[in-house]
Order: C-alpha cells, then structure tokens, then sequence
C-alpha cells in the first residue's frame, strides 16, 4: 500500500498511454499505489481536480491558488472556504511562497498565503504548501495564520533541516519527490535521514521532477515507488514498512481521503 500525497493528473503527459489517464493510473496501481492527491494550482483547474476526483474512488482532490499562479487569480478566505466545500475535496493548497522564480509578487504571494492559512483553520483543513527560497517568510506565516491543529505539509521539499524542524513544531508534515534521488541532492538526502518517520509523506508533483533512473523524462504517479523505495534504503528500513508509515501519514494528515 502506497500514496501519492502530491500529483496533478490534469496535467499529465499522456501521449504514450493513448491519451488515457487510467492507463496511468491502473500502471501505478499495478505498482502499489492506492491512492492519488490531485492537487490544485489555481482558480481555472478547481473544476478539473474536482471532476478526476469524482470519476475515481482512489483520488481525492485539493484545491487552491499557487504562488505562481497568483495573477491569474487570487481567492480569498470566503472564495476558498466556498471551494473546500466541494466533493473529494481534503485540503486546501497548493499555496505558500516562491521568491525563486518569482520576486515581484511577494506582497500578493503573502496575503494568498494568509488567505489559505486562515480559510483551512475555518474549514477544518490541512494546508498543501509550496515553498523555495523563502524560509523565513513561509515559517513566519504559517505560525501568523495558520491552525497547528489542522496544520498541513510542505511539499516537495527542498529547504533545509533547520526549516524542516520549524514546520515540524508547528505540526507540519514534510513530504519528499523524486528531487531526493539527484545526484546533487546530498544536503536533502540528510534531511530525508532525520526526518522522524511519523511525519514523512512522499509524493511525485508528477508529471515533474521524476525520480532517477527516469530524470529528464515526463513524471507519472507509478514512480512514487521509486521515492519510497530509494527513501527506504536511505533509512536502512525495509520499503514495506516505509509504505505503510507514509500511507498512515496520509491518512492522519487528510482524514477526509478515507
């Protein structure tokens, strides 16, 4: 048994499954998978997440504004606790901050964050956050915002373990991608090391970021097995109990997926 905690199947690549998503999907199923995260990234996929989500008992779905998509459209707390109420909908993001790509936007990167720190509290929601080059910020508004007991997890986390151990005591989740299997990827493979067992989620972000030996080629929800298995040896723990773990993270951290 095995999750995706993070992927967004309307926007997988699906030209060598004959343009059908549940070829994809049944693929990962046949590898473990029991259960997909279709997230949200903005206001004009709210429908798209949604609809994957109905057609599917296995996938629920997120739904949110990125940091990089904020001018495309920015929901407020009334907007966002509108769309929680949706079907198959268990938490609200992604959302957070991404100062890498983007510096222009800080400011409304900030107050969407805020937004969706505050609507989850009010919606009783876990929090999907996207964060890069923007530590201090991302702490100081999660701890500003946010509702510790229906906290959330940084996804596809890159940072550090000093921001990994922040989120932790706030009750946050970290949750690993295919990132951690790069060859340049040694001060997150440390953290990958240190990260208590009962707080660690993986993921793909697919259709990005796939995990080595698939680097450089389109990301699909079957190679999160290839995160949990190299995460597993990592740890020197076998992959199975790694599965298990992550999959009861999950469920802990997104009770409405059950």
């Amino acid at each position: 048994m095995l999750v995706d905690s993070h992927c967004h199947l309307d926007r997988l690549k699906l030209d060598k499954f004959g343009g059908d998503l549940n070829a994809v999907l049944d693929l990962a199923r046949s590898r473990g998978v029991s259960k997909f995260l279709c997230v949200g990234i903005s206001l004009d996929n709210v429908d798209s997440v949604v609809d994957i989500a109905q057609q599917n008992d296995d996938i629920v779905c997120s739904v949110g504004v990125h940091p990089l998509d904020v001018e495309s459209g920015l929901a407020d707390v009334d907007r966002l606790l509108e769309l929680s109420k949706k079907p198959n909908v268990v938490a609200l993001g992604e959302t957070g901050l991404d100062y890498y790509y983007s510096t222009e936007t800080k400011e409304v990167q900030r107050q969407s964050f805020a937004a969706h720190l505050q609507a989850a509290g009010r919606a009783q929601l876990p929090v999907i956050v996207h964060t890069r080059d923007a530590r201090e910020d991302t702490i100081d508004l999660i701890r500003e915002h946010g509702d510790a007991e229906h906290a959330g997890v940084l996804h596809c986390f890159t940072e550090s373990w000093e921001m990994a151990k922040a989120a932790m005591d706030l009750n946050y989740y970290i949750s690993l991608s295919g990132i951690v299997t790069f060859k340049n990827a040694e001060e997150l493979r440390d953290v990958a090391r240190r990260i208590p067992l009962e707080r660690l989620l993986v993921e793909t972000d697919s259709p990005y970021l796939a995990p080595v030996p698939y680097r450089g080629k389109p990301n699909i929800p079957a190679y999160v097995r290839e995160v949990a298995e190299f995460i597993a040896e990592l740890r020197g723990i076998p992959y199975e109990e790694l599965a298990e773990i992550t999959s009861e993270n999950f469920y802990r951290l997104f009770p409405r997926a059950a």
